[in-house]
Parts: structure tokens; C-alpha cells; sequence
């Protein structure tokens, strides 16, 4: 193993080869059972006489830290040595960021995984993608050099024909922008936009992540009532300059914006000279009614920002979205992508391009379709027989919403997930329901997951004092973008 020693002046040199070996080795950086290099080498790499290394080393024996076997090398201890930890320091960041909350580490799937925003992985046809992947890598074994940060250009071609037949989406090879799911799409709009101390509107409910990101990136987030039709305009703010929706399938509630809603939004914007996101996070999944075109095709002002990701129709894992922009945000967007992180990984998005190429896709999504729309008619039906709950009508996406009758909460349940509707919401006050994801539990687990959910009713006067943690047993407002 290749280890990074310093030496400065001409001190005790094996001083310091000592010291620096030991400190690797409390802090856990150089493990029980790991290889030293030779005296010989790293004497030679330090540019010192083997000597000086060799009483560093045997110094380390003496200790305990290293063990010398014969013929085979110098070793760190079998022994168990305790890792020190790093100094807690005292920098800290900005206000901002310690009002944000902690983000919370995955946690093992319940045995009623009704999250929000997880697709079925076994649906999702792996060798398929195996035999894709395992292509590009070797077509590019010997690529060198970084390419272009608007992503893959056959993958850009690709998706502008999906969504073009799809979704009636306008956009060419050169409008679309690859990203790392749609979460980093947000990102780049949002610096590319937001000045600090600007006012960003959402929806209210609306997407948590979306919401504090913009806060995140210093602007001032107002929360916009949702009705049966989508976002209110009238209640947009008139100092608002950039407004995120979901007008497909509202996340959460999951009703889609109406036809004269998202006229009267591409009015307000062009008079209000703001932009639009239209985040259509999992439009693929239909299970009835035709869809209403995008406020990107509608639009003719070039105001509206369109936001996809393959999250939902594929893997989260594989951290896969994109935008289409106007042309006038085009340099900008693509120079942001550049001083974050460049690219992503062209080997995976010259494999999406051929799945879509090949078809893949729309077969997957077909066969994907046929069972989430089983899972949502199993479910709709069972929750509209509990008076106890009102279901919000949705005909698309891999959630359903309920909210809670006057005088009705939910207690925690061991082995159930479920999202609670409080966590998100970002205005008082909060709004009481279940969001019920779909694509995680298998199909035949449904009936089960309900009656315990069913019998984790309860009266509201034993509402927990903070239900959304206590009812989530999930993601607590993650879709997964």
C-alpha cells in the first residue's frame, strides 16, 4: 500500500516516520492486517537511508502497533486499536443551513412499504440494462477526457424524441440537458435564477425537497394553495419571479392541473415576467384519462423550464434526469452543470440512450403500467369503503392521497410506512392525510398493509405532538427525484 509520509528540516526523521504511522493508524486510516511497504522502498520513495526507516518501524513493533512476519512483510496488528476521531472544529456554516433539517440515512425497507416515490425494482428489466451497460463500458474503456456538460448527445436525441411522441414535448437534441435526477435539474435552474432574497412560490402542499432547496440557494419561499384544478394563481405572490409546479399529477395530492388552470399560469407568468418549472416527475404512469398537454407545449413565451427524470420509470439508483429550457437559458444552465461537477456518467446515459432506442423503455413502461394500475385500483377501492378517509382522485403516478375525516389521526404502526401529508406541507397549518405509495409492496401484500393501516386509526384528540415523524415509518417527504 502506497502511504503518504511527509518529512520537514532535519530533525529526527524517524520521528516523524513514526509519528505519521501511528496517527494513520489510530485514525483508522491504515487498517488491522494491512501491508507496510518495504524499509527498502519507502526509504527510497522518502529519499532517506533505509536505516532511519527501519528504526521507525521497529519502534512501531515495539509498541504493538506493527508485526513483522518473516519472508512475507511488516503488518499493522491483528490487535484491535482504537480509531480516534476527527477534531469536531469550530467553522460552521451559514445561519441557513443549521435551520435546515438533518438529512436522514435510508432505513431498511418495513414489511408495509407504502413510501412515496420508490418504484418496484423487480419490474425493472436488469439484464437487459446489464448487457447495455457492460457494452458502452467497453466501447469506452479507452475514452479520455471530459465531454460535453449538457450530457450524451445521443441521449439527448433520444429523450427529445420520447418526450416529443410521449409527453407533446417541444424540444430538439440541443434544448435538452442531461442531469443527475431531477433534484440537481432544480439546482442548476435555481442558481442559474434566483438572486438572494428572492421570492421562489411553491405549492402548498408541494414537493419538500424543491422548498428547501430554494431556500438553501437564498431565496424567499412562499407556499401557494392547491385546489381540485392545481396551483390558486390569484394567490401566486406578484413579487414571485419563479414558480415550481407539478401540474401532471400534484405531488402530493395527485390531481392534475386543469386545462384553464395552466392557461391562466402562462398569462400570469408572461405578465409577471416570471418562469415556470414544470416538474412532470412520474407523468408515464396513466391509468386513465387522457393527459392535458404540458405547460412547456402550451407555452409561447418561452417562460416555462421543463423538469424529467428516469427515477421512477427506471431506478432511483441510477440518478438519471434531465430538463428542456428555452434557449435563452441554454449557456447559462449548461455553464452551471460545468462549475458543479461537470458531467455525469456518459458510460450510463450512452446505455439509456440505447434502451430508449431499442425500445426498452416504452416496453418497460407498458409493463410497469399494467401493474402499478392494479396496485392503485386495489388500493383506491379499499380506502373509499373506510369513511374514516377521503381519497383524493388521481388516475396517474405511483401514490395515492387520502385525507383524514374531521377527528381522525393515525398512530405509529410496527412494519408499516407510510407518509404522512403534514410533512409536506410548509405552511400553518398543516393539512392531515396519508400519502400511500404504491411501488415498493408487492401486490399481494396490499390487503395485509391496509388492515394494519386501517387499525392504526385513531381519534384526533390522541393526535401525537409530532405526527409527522410518527406516522411517516419512511422517507418523511421524499419522492426520489
Amino acid at each position: 500500500m502506497d502511504v503518504h509520509v511527509t518529512l520537514t528540516g532535519r530533525g529526527d526523521l524517524a520521528a516523524q516516520v513514526y509519528r505519521q504511522f501511528l496517527e494513520a493508524i489510530l485514525d483508522g486510516r491504515l487498517r488491522s492486517g494491512e501491508r507496510l511497504p518495504p524499509t527498502r522502498e519507502l526509504a527510497r520513495q522518502l529519499e532517506i537511508s533505509r536505516n532511519t526507516v527501519a528504526v521507525a518501524y521497529d519502534r512501531l513493533v515495539a509498541d504493538g502497533f506493527l508485526v513483522g512476519r518473516a519472508g512475507a512483510g511488516t503488518f499493522v496488528s491483528a490487535e484491535p486499536v482504537r480509531s480516534r476521531a476527527a477534531p469536531r472544529g469550530v467553522v460552521q456554516p451559514r445561519a441557513l443551513w443549521r435551520s435546515l433539517p438533518d438529512v436522514v440515512a435510508p432505513t431498511a425497507p418495513a414489511e408495509y412499504d407504502f413510501r412515496v416515490g420508490v418504484p418496484d425494482p423487480r419490474l425493472f428489466p436488469m439484464e437487459a440494462w446489464r448487457r447495455l451497460v457492460a457494452r458502452e463500458l467497453r466501447a469506452n474503456a479507452a475514452a479520455a477526457g471530459y465531454g460535453d456538460p449538457s450530457g450524451h448527445e445521443g441521449l439527448r436525441e433520444a429523450i427529445a424524441r420520447h418526450i416529443g411522441i410521449s409527453r407533446s414535448v417541444r424540444a430538439g437534441t440541443g434544448d435538452v440537458l442531461i442531469t443527475n435526477g431531477a433534484q440537481q435539474a432544480l439546482d442548476l435552474i435555481g442558481r442559474v435564477l434566483i438572486e438572494p432574497g428572492a421570492c421562489v412560490a411553491v405549492e402548498e402542499p408541494g414537493y419538500r425537497p424543491a422548498r428547501l432547496l430554494f431556500r438553501s440557494l437564498g431565496a424567499r419561499v412562499a407556499g401557494v394553495p392547491v385546489d381540485g384544478e392545481g396551483i390558486d394563481v390569484p394567490a401566486i405572490p406578484s413579487t414571485a419571479r419563479l414558480v415550481y409546479v407539478t401540474p401532471s399529477h400534484q405531488f402530493p395530492l395527485g390531481t392534475p392541473m386543469s386545462l384553464a388552470r395552466r392557461a391562466a399560469l402562462l398569462a400570469w407568468a408572461e405578465r409577471r415576467q416570471a418562469v415556470i418549472i414544470e416538474d412532470d416527475y412520474d407523468s408515464e404512469f396513466r391509468f386513465g384519462d387522457r393527459p392535458l398537454e404540458p405547460l412547456q407545449s402550451l407555452d409561447r413565451a418561452g417562460r416555462v423550464v421543463y423538469v424529467g427524470s428516469f427515477s421512477k420509470a427506471l431506478l432511483p439508483a441510477l440518478r438519471l434526469g434531465f430538463l428542456v429550457a428555452p434557449a435563452s437559458l441554454a449557456p447559462a444552465l449548461r455553464a452551471a452543470r460545468q462549475l458543479t461537477d461537470w458531467h455525469g456518467a456518459l458510460p450510463t446515459q450512452a446505455a439509456l440512450a440505447r434502451f430508449i432506442d431499442e425500445g426498452l423503455l416504452a416496453r418497460h413502461i407498458r409493463k410497469a403500467t399494467r401493474e402499478y394500475a392494479a396496485r392503485h385500483a386495489l388500493i383506491a377501492d379499499a380506502l373509499s369503503r373506510d369513511e374514516r378517509l377521503r381519497v383524493v382522485p388521481s388516475a396517474a403516478g405511483l401514490h395515492i392521497c387520502a385525507r383524514l375525516a374531521a377527528g381522525v389521526s393515525v398512530r405509529p404502526a410496527p412494519g408499516l410506512a407510510v407518509d404522512p401529508l403534514e410533512a409536506h406541507c410548509g405552511e400553518e397549518p398543516a393539512q392531515h392525510g396519508l400519502i400511500i405509495g404504491y411501488g415498493a409492496i408487492r401486490q399481494d401484500a396490499i390487503p395485509g398493509g391496509l388492515r394494519l393501516l386501517r387499525q392504526s386509526l385513531r381519534p384526533a384528540k390522541d393526535r401525537p405532538v409530532n405526527e409527522a415523524s410518527a406516522t411517516a415509518g419512511g422517507a418523511g417527504g421524499s419522492r426520489s427525484a
